[in-house]
C-alpha cells in the first residue's frame, strides 16, 4: 500500500519549527556574515563548471588560497573530465594521539567525519546558494575549526568536490564518487558523510515553503529552517546530527531519512557515500521547494541571506566538533 509505506516514511521525520529568530549579529557574527559574502561573490558570481573552466578553475583557486591562508595542508584528487584536468580539494584534521593510540589508529577506532561541499555550478547559473553557500560555509567551519584546535577523538576531512552538477552528477565523473570509492578502496571506517548543500534562502512568508509527498502534510509552509535529510542507512547519523546541531544552535531545523526515489532525497553528494555503504546525508534549505532562483541565471550572491548564513555555519561548526571529539 503506497499511502501506508508513505506514512511510515513521514514518521522518520522529526521538526522544529518554531518562529524565525533574528536576533542582531554580534560583531563576531557581523564579521563571519562578512567572510561568508567575500566567499560566496568570489567563487559564484559567474557561472563556474566544465563548460565555463576558467571560471571554475578560479573557484577552486580561492578555495586552495584561503585553506592554504588558514594553514592548512591540501591535498588534491585530480582526474581529467571531457578534457579538463579538475580536482577535489581535501584538507584532514587528525585526532589526537594519546599513549594507547597514535592518531591513524584512533581514527581507525573511532571513525572518520565527512564534510563536504561541491564548488561547481548548474549550466549557465552563477550557483551563488547552490552551491556557493555550501562552500562558503565549509570555508568558514574549517578555518573556525582551526582557530579552535579541538582535541579531535575522530578523523575530520573537509572536502571541496568537483562535478556534482549534471551532465557528471551520478557519473564516474562525480567528485564526491571519486573520493568516496577512494575511502571504500582503503578501508576508512567512516562514522557518516555530511554535505552541505544550497544554505542561504529563508522566507517567513507564507507559502514560501514546498515538499515533497507526503511531507507536505506535516510541516508548514515557510520557508524558514534548515534540513538534515539522509537516505535510510543513514538514519542513526541524522538523528545524530539533527539532535547535536539543537543542542548548539537555535536555527530551526528539522531531519529525518526516507528512500532516495523520493524527489529531491539524493541530489547531492551525500548520494555517492550512500552508494558505497556510507551513512550520508545533507543539509540544505530545501533548495527548489523554496528558491525562486534554484539553478536559473538569477542565483546571484545579493539573494543569500548572510545572517542566516552564519547563524547556520557557526552552529554546523560546533555540532562537527562535538560530535569529532565526544
Amino acid at each position: 500500500n503506497q499511502w501506508l509505506k508513505c506514512a511510515m516514511i513521514a514518521r522518520l521525520f522529526r521538526g522544529s519549527l518554531g518562529p524565525l529568530d533574528r536576533p542582531p549579529l554580534d560583531a563576531d557574527a557581523r564579521d563571519l556574515a562578512a567572510r561568508l559574502k567575500a566567499h560566496v561573490v568570489a567563487v559564484a558570481s559567474r557561472p563556474h563548471n566544465v563548460d565555463h573552466y576558467a571560471e571554475l578553475e578560479a573557484a577552486a583557486c580561492h578555495i586552495e588560497a584561503a585553506l592554504a591562508r588558514f594553514g592548512y595542508q591540501l591535498q588534491s584528487q585530480p582526474f581529467m573530465c571531457a578534457g579538463r584536468s579538475v580536482r577535489n580539494v581535501e584538507v584532514v584534521l587528525e585526532p589526537v594521539a594519546n599513549p594507547a593510540s597514535d592518531p591513524a589508529r584512533a581514527a581507525a577506532e573511532t571513525g572518520t567525519l565527512v564534510i563536504g561541499a561541491h564548488y561547481d555550478a548548474p549550466d549557465d547559473s552563477p550557483g551563488a546558494n547552490d552551491n556557493g553557500t555550501g562552500v562558503a560555509a565549509l570555508l568558514e567551519i574549517a578555518r573556525l575549526m582551526r582557530l579552535a584546535n579541538p582535541p579531535l577523538r575522530q578523523r575530520v576531512r573537509l572536502v571541496f568536490y568537483v562535478n556534482e552538477e549534471l551532465p557528471w552528477g551520478k557519473t564516474d565523473m562525480m567528485g564526491s564518487l571519486r573520493h568516496a570509492r577512494r575511502l571504500a578502496e582503503t578501508g576508512e571506517r567512516v562514522h557518516g558523510m555530511l554535505a552541505l548543500e544550497t544554505l542561504g534562502y529563508f522566507s517567513d512568508t507564507p507559502g514560501s515553503q514546498q515538499f515533497p509527498f507526503p511531507f507536505g502534510f506535516l510541516y508548514g509552509d515557510r520557508g524558514n529552517f534548515v534540513a538534515f535529510v539522509g537516505m535510510l542507512r543513514g538514519r542513526v547519523f541524522v538523528h545524530e546530527m539533527v539532535r547535536t546541531f539543537r543542542e548548539v544552535s537555535n536555527v530551526p531545523s528539522i531531519g529525518g531519512v526516507a528512500p532516495g526515489a523520493i524527489e529531491g532525497i539524493d541530489l547531492s553528494d551525500h548520494w555517492a557515500y550512500d552508494q558505497l555503504g556510507f551513512p550520508a546525508a545533507m543539509v540544505t534549505d530545501t533548495a527548489p521547494f523554496r528558491n525562486p532562483y534554484y539553478h536559473r541565471t538569477y542565483d546571484t550572491p545579493d539573494t543569500v541571506d548572510y545572517a542566516m548564513l552564519a547563524r547556520i555555519t557557526v552552529g554546523l561548526e560546533a555540532m562537527v566538533t562535538r560530535m569529532a571529539t565526544r
